[in-house]
């Protein structure tokens, strides 16, 4: 089940500074990139998008910024507050809704299936019905609208530990679980891969799917004081973006994210 929302309340400080760090920044600006693949140069105008566990609107801004209609969902009440507050400062709120509900009990009026974007993005490593969390996530998508997921991806697991902790007993140790635990909110997670994922995705009527990964470098390179270097992190964020979705990177990446299309018919 989901970690009571009293941890993400508590946590925001923590978590607006992991946001605001270079791997937080990332992390945002690679999604919007993966994203705008799908999104730029279509017709029609402003989209209606859903950011389901979209917390303190991270995803939501960016995308309200393009021009979109973004509604929020979360189950904590201090994420979303921030949000109404960061749409408010940017001239947004026109173009921001936040809604307090469990994921997993959408409220009526979203689960209408008039949604050309849902977003679920690290999400499915706090449940422990993978399938069942994607196919409400995907319930309020229109057909053919874009889907996109994101989740911390357990083949970075060893890597990481190996490289940052220096630790070669505990990445053994990593290739075989795929349990840990989040020291940002101090809560268990479960971690996926995309290839467990996306045959997932294409049961519930997905297609066109593309895999994409977030972080294929950053976290492998141990002087974080670096990062914050702004020529650094620039040349960093170029090889990012243009590794994102190039084999073999996306595989190792400390995120992955998946995009697809609901299937017309």
């Amino acid at each position: 089940m989901p970690e009571a929302p009293e941890k993400f309340n508590s946590a925001m400080t923590t978590w607006q500074e992991w946001q605001n760090a270079p791997w937080g920044r990332l992390r945002y600006a690679i999604a919007e990139a993966n994203l705008a693949r799908h999104l730029d140069g279509r017709d029609g105008g402003p989209l209606r998008i859903l950011d389901l566990a979209g917390g303190d609107g991270g995803d939501a801004l960016r995308l309200a910024a393009r021009g979109h209609h973004v509604t929020i969902v979360d189950y904590a009440p201090a994420m979303l507050a921030v949000a109404a507050e960061r749409a408010s400062a940017g001239g947004l709120t026109d173009l921001i809704t936040c809604v307090q509900a469990d994921v997993t009990a959408l409220p009526a009026d979203l689960g209408d299936g008039a949604f050309d974007v849902v977003l679920c993005h690290n999400l499915l490593q706090y449940v422990d019905d993978v399938p069942g969390t994607l196919a409400t996530a995907l319930a309020p998508l229109k057909r053919g609208g874009l889907f996109s997921m994101m989740a911390i991806n357990r083949h970075s697991a060893a890597l990481n530990i190996a490289v940052r902790e220096t630790d070669p007993a505990a990445a053994l140790a990593a290739l075989d679980t795929d349990k840990s635990r989040t020291q940002t909110f101090d809560s268990a997670l479960t971690l996926h891969t995309a290839e467990e994922i996306i045959p997932v995705l294409r049961s519930l009527g997905c297609q066109d799917v593309q895999h994409y990964g977030i972080r294929s470098f950053c976290d492998y390179i141990t002087d974080d004081a670096r990062k914050y270097d702004p020529a650094f992190y620039a040349d960093l964020e170029r090889l990012e973006l243009a590794t994102t979705a190039r084999p073999p990177y996306m595989h190792t990446a400390r995120l992955f994210q998946l995009t697809a299309r609901k299937r017309d018919s």
